[in-house]
């Protein structure tokens, strides 16, 4: 038996109900209505990648947000160093879908893995629509930053 957790698998009512769970265990989505979440998981696409594929490299230009459905994956160092290790419903690559810039880090496929990648595009394009999604992300960026001033002000 597989003991890897699944994100997205049945109906595909199901799919896109678990997909939008997921996203809204992504701290930048947590303000978003399910109506908002699930147009979100609707912007997005599945991706599957094999074992070993490296999915996003440190350095590299991103544009794009990855949350894992089913399979797993790591961050690995420089060094070849493991970071962490990824299970469905993780997620990856929010700073460079904010704002388009290079990867932080190098993410690696453990097993085969399927994958929602939302791209900034498709986010554009659902603020541009209903503009209340992008000021509940900018909200939750500036609880995020006030958290992590008052540490500084003490």
């Amino acid at each position: 038996m597989d003991s890897r957790r699944t994100v997205g698998r049945g109906s595909l009512a199901g799919v896109r109900r678990q997909v939008a769970q997921a996203l809204a265990g992504v701290p930048l989505f947590s303000g978003l209505s399910k109506r908002q979440l699930r147009r979100l998981a609707d912007a997005g696409r599945e991706v599957s990648m094999k074992e070993g594929w490296r999915i996003v490299g440190e350095g590299e230009p991103g544009d794009d947000l990855f949350v894992i459905l089913e399979g797993e994956a790591r961050v690995v160092a420089r060094s070849g160093r493991t970071l962490a290790r990824l299970l469905p419903g993780d997620f990856f690559g929010e700073i460079s879908l904010l704002d388009g810039g290079v990867r932080t880090a190098t993410v690696v496929a453990e097993t085969p893995i399927s994958l929602l990648r939302i791209d900034r595009a498709g986010l554009a394009r659902i603020v541009k629509e209903d503009p209340g999604v992008g000021l509940r992300m900018l909200e939750e960026l500036a609880r995020r930053l006030r958290r992590m001033e008052r540490p500084l002000a003490g």
